[in-house]
């Protein structure tokens, strides 16, 4: 959606672009800058000419150019002249031919004051670089539209583009304005016989301007266009930067947890390992106990009939049976030391 939209506005530049090349060059080759009317007087009415003529004396016969004859015209103000259209550009003046059919013209820059000529250089000079600089940036506008897989290469292009097309359009501003100048001052002070006697802008004029307003618009399209893919890409890049930031320390979590684990895993394990050699352990010592103590009872028996082998008989004599009893006890025996 947003590659749409970004390729909608590149292409809403190119038309804008492509608008306002064509307007200036149209401009800039015609020679409707300036349209109006020019008063010059009637000719002599002859046999070529019998209208928007001077009749002198009613008689066609005496409208001949002699010195030595007297002319009367009844004819007074504005009806002695006569008003031809004429159009004025950059390059040359055409007037309308009152004599016969078509148009005369001479160049623009014989017709303009000898204080204005300089500047009138500088405005042609202003036009052709206009037009060259809207060129460029058509050329780098179309290359970015139809070539704008990389997100970078396409960013430079615009970039360029904007930049030629904000000095175009600053050119031709400048332009513009310098020959409005030239043009006025030549209206004052022009030749005689080419003062208008009321003029306005023509369409070339209003072209030039509309030129440089396309070639504005282009510029700040393409420059909005520039804007919002940088703004885009920094927004991206951000996100992009938090996520692996996220996911570098979820990451680096896991693996401390990780080894963590393993060394408590590790720790209890050996742990468990002791304790079963700890029985093992515990249980050879015991058997190996229960086995000497069952050696010891026999020893101990055999020690003390021993003893009591060895040891005197003490009888208390009151406690000796008498014969009796030994008569019926059989005898006794004593044991001899």
């Amino acid at each position: 959606m947003r590659k749409s939209k970004r390729r909608h506005r590149a292409l809403l530049a190119v038309c804008l672009n492509l608008v306002a090349l064509l307007f200036s060059t149209t401009a800039f080759i015609t020679t409707y800058w300036c349209e109006g009317t020019q008063r010059v007087p009637k000719p002599n009415c002859g046999k070529g000419t019998k209208t928007n003529c001077i009749n002198y004396n009613g008689d066609d016969s005496h409208n001949e150019s002699n010195p030595n004859v007297v002319h009367y015209s009844w004819e007074t103000g504005d009806d002695r002249f006569l008003f031809r259209y004429f159009h004025t550009g950059i390059w040359y003046s055409c007037e309308e031919n009152i004599n016969g059919s078509g148009e005369k013209c001479r160049s623009f820059i014989d017709l303009a004051p000898a204080s204005e000529k300089g500047v009138l250089w500088l405005s042609v000079v202003s036009e052709v670089l206009f037009i060259l600089l809207l060129v460029v940036g058509f050329s780098l506008m179309c290359l970015e539209f139809f070539q704008s897989n990389n997100v970078v290469d396409g960013l430079k292009l615009n970039a360029f583009s904007a930049v030629f097309t904000v000095l175009s359009g600053l050119l031709g501003m400048v332009a513009h304005m310098m020959y409005t100048q030239v043009l006025q001052v030549t209206v004052s002070l022009g030749p005689e016989d080419w003062r208008p006697h009321s003029w306005d802008y023509g369409w070339s004029f209003c072209l030039a301007w509309c030129s440089f307003t396309c070639c504005m618009a282009a510029s700040v399209t393409t420059l909005n266009s520039y804007t919002k893919t940088v703004i885009e890409f920094g927004h991206k890049h951000k996100i992009f930067e938090q996520a692996l930031q996220e996911e570098q320390s979820f990451t680096d979590h896991n693996a401390l947890k990780y080894i963590k684990d393993r060394s408590v895993n590790s720790v209890s394990s050996s742990l468990e390992i002791s304790d079963e050699e700890a029985r093992n352990m515990r249980k050879s010592v015991l058997s190996s106990a229960a086995a000497d103590l069952g050696d010891i009872p026999e020893s101990l028996g055999e020690e003390s009939q021993k003893k009591e082998r060895e040891a005197p008989v003490s009888y208390n004599l009151g406690e000796l049976p008498d014969a009796a009893q030994y008569g019926r006890m059989g005898k006794l025996s004593i044991p001899k030391n």
